[in-house]
């Protein structure tokens, strides 16, 4: 579809990417008919938050999801329709989040105050998170491939392990949400490294992305030369 195609640009390099702060655009949601763009599903699941934060992120977030991919396809937001791809591990429909037909493909995630939206012509895939403390980083980094924990532990300071475990932490959920495997994959699996740079991961290009302090985010692109692979 060509004008989905010219609304997020060259395929090959980056996707087109979204920022946005729960805190500014909360208030709006609390409008009479603000939630009206979003499906029943939605709304019920929005009402089951016990925590006002965590219902305002949801809706923030889905509400801007909607509308960007309502612009991208030339619907009204409340139209557009969502579907699932086949898991690439298993065959199951639970992959990755779709439109119809596959027009546009595009990426969520959401963590604290930040809601990360990410558009493309291939498959991609966003994270965003939050910096955890130096004990949750140390637990959580057993989980991780064997290099990458090494470089952890070998760091001189902990006081950097917080944003080194979080930088390699988004380009792994990134790179698992544009595959569909989503956390199916063990995180051991795929090295993607944590060093100033991501490592290369055939197949994909991962970039780390501008956060807002005290956040790490990443993208993760399909290459059109691997598009008939997982």
């Amino acid at each position: 579809m060509t004008s989905v195609a010219a609304g997020i640009g060259d395929p090959a390099r980056s996707p087109a990417i979204h920022v946005i702060r729960v805190s500014e655009h909360a208030p709006a949601t609390r409008i009479s008919g603000a939630l009206a763009p979003l499906s029943e599903e939605e709304r019920k699941r929005a009402a089951a938050f016990v925590r006002e934060a965590d219902r305002e992120r949801y809706v923030v977030a889905h509400l801007a999801l909607r509308r960007e991919l309502g612009a991208l396809l030339e619907l009204d937001p409340a139209e557009v329709r969502f579907a699932r791809a086949d898991c690439p591990l298993c065959g199951a429909p639970h992959g990755r989040p779709t439109v119809p037909g596959d027009p546009v493909h595009f990426s969520l995630s959401h963590a604290g105050d930040v809601v990360l939206l990410a558009f493309a012509a291939v498959p991609v895939g966003v994270d965003v998170e939050e910096f955890p403390s130096v004990a949750a980083a140390r637990e959580t980094m057993s989980v991780l491939h064997p290099r990458e924990r090494a470089e952890l532990a070998a760091l001189p300071d902990s006081a950097a392990l917080p944003a080194a475990f979080t930088r390699c932490w988004t380009r792994k959920e990134a790179y698992l949400k544009g595959t569909g495997a989503g956390l199916g994959e063990d995180p051991s699996v795929t090295y993607v490294g944590t060093f100033g740079e991501p490592a290369q991961v055939p197949g994909w290009q991962l970039t780390d992305l501008p956060a807002p302090a005290g956040y790490a985010a990443a993208s993760a692109l399909r290459q059109r030369a691997a598009s008939n692979s997982a």
